[in-house]
């Protein structure tokens, strides 16, 4: 079974590929296989950062006090 994706898991190991691949004290196999990792958790913690957006309501201020209403972003028009 799959472990479940914890995105401050992904991050810390993500620092922890970007530390070995800028000493560069790994094999070339090895650096590559640690690439393909780091790209593989950028592209999880990219979408686990998009639904979390999509998620975000903004506070506005109405005549009645404040309002939810859905987080809007740049562009995108429904």
């Amino acid at each position: 079974m799959a472990k479940k994706f914890v995105f401050e898991e992904a991050m810390q190991r993500l620092e922890e590929i970007i530390g070995m691949l800028e000493r560069g004290d790994a094999p070339l196999d090895e650096s590559l296989a640690l690439f393909e990792e780091g790209t593989g958790l950028i592209k999880k913690c990219g979408a686990a950062l998009d639904k979390a957006e999509q998620k975000v309501s903004l506070l506005v201020r109405t005549e009645n006090g404040p309002a939810e209403t859905p987080f809007d972003l740049p562009g995108e028009e429904e």
